[in-house]
């Protein structure tokens, strides 16, 4: 499928607010998203499983393979039960990573960061709040696997992001029993 066609589905899913079977690079499996913001190189979706929304993400333009519109029962359900008509969309800029760091910086809230590996056919994730912004990376503190922040903060370059993730369960809940990172002390 090509970036145009791509991207004309997406607008009109997004005017439609429909929901989307979209397929990317780094993951043979579709998520089913609603298209909420389109840029040149950035899309902000809200996520949806089992007929709940669960969080916002920002994916890069070009990691998308293909987008199907979900005309079916999923999307019908969806509308009948009146959860599109409740999306609020999220004051984020997604002109850029940089733009999306600082957007997010301001909320004062952990993330979920999906890193991508040298060889692009895999991701690491990390849940991480943000310290400082700069022009092609941005300074994190990423929680353990322990659930402790790191001792020190980590440079990740917005080249290496596949995706961030906010305001989800897998993120927000977890984060209720944590401590501050150690900048914030």
């Amino acid at each position: 499928m090509n970036k145009n066609t791509i991207k004309e589905l997406i607008k009109s899913a997004a005017k439609n607010v429909s929901l989307v079977n979209i397929y990317f690079r780094f993951d043979p499996n579709y998520y089913n998203l609603i298209p909420l913001v389109l840029e040149d190189k950035l899309l902000l979706t809200i996520n949806e499983f089992d007929f709940i929304f669960d969080g916002y993400s920002v994916y890069r333009v070009k990691d998308i393979t293909r987008v199907k519109i979900k005309s079916d029962m999923c999307d019908e359900i969806i509308k009948s039960e009146g959860l599109t008509s409740s999306i609020i969309t999220p004051n984020i800029n997604i002109y850029s990573w940089k733009n999306v760091f600082e957007s997010l910086k301001s909320l004062n809230r952990n993330i979920l960061i999906k890193k991508q590996t040298i060889d692009c056919k895999d991701v690491d994730l990390y849940v991480a709040r943000i310290e400082n912004i700069h022009k092609y990376f941005a300074y994190v503190w990423f929680l353990s696997d322990e659930g402790r922040w790191d001792d020190t903060h980590t440079k990740v370059l917005y080249s290496e992001i596949a995706n961030i993730t906010f305001a989800s369960r897998c993120v927000d809940i977890p984060s209720k029993y944590l401590n501050e990172p150690p900048f914030i002390k």
